[in-house]
């Protein structure tokens, strides 16, 4: 089978579909991606780049659809030189949102597209409004509506769609629902799964091996997208009522989604700032490579993880796998996955103090974590394990082409 993948960051979410495709030689596989540094054996990648930047002097509501245009102008040059050395994909599968997706259904009219669908903005219910003190503008309400224009032509355009969590799907229009199955990315539960014996940590700039608890908080950025502001403020109570807690936080000091922090500082420096903390038992790995980063959570006796209600993080599910006792925030996303006291415990986003508080609640009573636990990781290979999730990732990318194809001769 010829599959044209696009994403802007390469292999991304298409990582283990990639990776399982590309073992059978008969499959040929091509990537559309801006990554240039990054190589998978069996795999072309076709770096595509825009010819310029968007204009300053473009309309703010419309500077990421103009972005979006110029990736999908690159997207379908760079797609169009395959075509005229003779590759015809059997099946695209993009991202939307990037923009690379935008012209390839014209560039391949007789080629079913499916595209993966992470989100989509609403002004009310979700992330723009989460905070009881947040009020989005009228003029705040035409920002996002145009914030979907890319996705909203992808859900036209596309011959079916995928969207990992049921809160995710819930979020898009309801007349495109039933053109988006709920299938989760997955998650290799034999690599993410307990360490048996001791749980110290051991990096090459850390050594926690004597360490009686650690806890642990992981996100790709710093930001209060994933509730970093909470999470230091409940470390620095945790850090003075414990004294022998370790907390070691993994991911860069940037900020991934949302807005910078105002003042030109980073929301760690003001955080370090406002905050009293003990900064040899408050541990900045940076970001990890895979395996260190799974020793992290294998070492972690409470994992918290703090998200708005927007899309939910690989690392819950992960840190799951490896039997972390996660403490989520109370927001639809955890909701979906984490029975309070159950598989994991929840707590108020806003209030560091319940954070702590549940945190210390799993570290009091060892049978209570045991417990958790061990159901955190039966909830991960029930419903999310990648034994479990590829083929049905298979097999519904098989039915959107099929379907495409009744269609034509119908």
């Amino acid at each position: 089978m010829r599959i044209l993948f696009t994403h802007s960051n390469f292999p991304a979410q298409f990582v283990h579909l990639v990776s399982f495709l590309r073992q059978d030689p008969k499959n040929q596989l091509v990537f559309l991606t801006t990554r240039e540094d990054w190589e998978l054996p069996g795999v072309y990648k076709a770096v595509y780049k825009a010819t310029r930047e968007k204009s300053p002097q473009t309309h703010p509501f419309l500077q990421g659809f103009e972005t979006a245009v110029l990736n999908g102008q690159a997207a379908y040059r760079a797609a169009s030189e395959l075509k005229a050395r003779g590759f015809e994909p059997d099946l695209i599968y993009g991202a939307s949102g990037w923009g690379s997706t935008l012209y390839l259904k014209d560039l391949f009219p007789n080629t079913p597209m499916a595209c993966y669908f992470e989100w989509f903005y609403r002004p009310h219910g979700g992330d723009a409004e989460f905070g009881p003190w947040e009020r989005i503008s009228p003029e705040g309400e035409c920002r996002v509506k145009m914030q979907n224009s890319v996705i909203a032509l992808d859900l036209y355009s596309c011959d079916g769609g995928i969207s990992p969590t049921y809160w995710q799907h819930s979020q898009f229009p309801q007349e495109y629902l039933s053109k988006i199955k709920v299938i989760h990315d997955g998650v290799n539960t034999q690599l993410c799964a307990p360490r048996e014996g001791s749980k110290g940590l051991v990096l090459p700039n850390l050594d926690l091996s004597e360490a009686e608890e650690i806890v642990t908080y992981v996100g790709r950025g710093m930001e209060p997208y994933r509730g970093f502001p909470q999470f230091m403020e409940a470390a620095a109570l945790l850090l003075k009522r414990r004294p022998k807690c370790h907390i070691v936080v993994v991911g860069s000091d940037r900020v991934v989604y949302g807005a910078p922090a105002p003042g030109g500082k980073s929301y760690k420096e003001q955080m370090l700032e406002k905050l009293d903390v003990d900064l040899s038992r408050l541990h900045f790995t940076g970001h990890l490579n895979k395996p260190d980063y799974l020793k992290v959570l294998q070492a972690s006796q409470v994992h918290i993880y703090l998200t708005r209600p927007f899309v939910l993080s690989w690392s819950m599910l992960e840190a799951m796998s490896c039997g972390c006792v996660v403490v989520g925030s109370d927001t639809p996303p955890v909701r979906e996955v984490i029975n309070h006291g159950v598989n994991g415990l929840l707590a108020d986003f806003f209030s560091p103090q319940d954070i702590a508080g549940k945190v210390e609640e799993a570290l009091e009573d060892p049978r209570l974590r045991r417990g958790i636990s061990h159901r955190a990781r039966e909830t991960v290979l029930d419903r999310y394990a990648l034994e479990k999730m590829l083929p049905r990732h298979l097999q519904c990318l098989q039915e959107i082409a099929n379907s495409f194809r009744r269609g034509r001769q119908g």
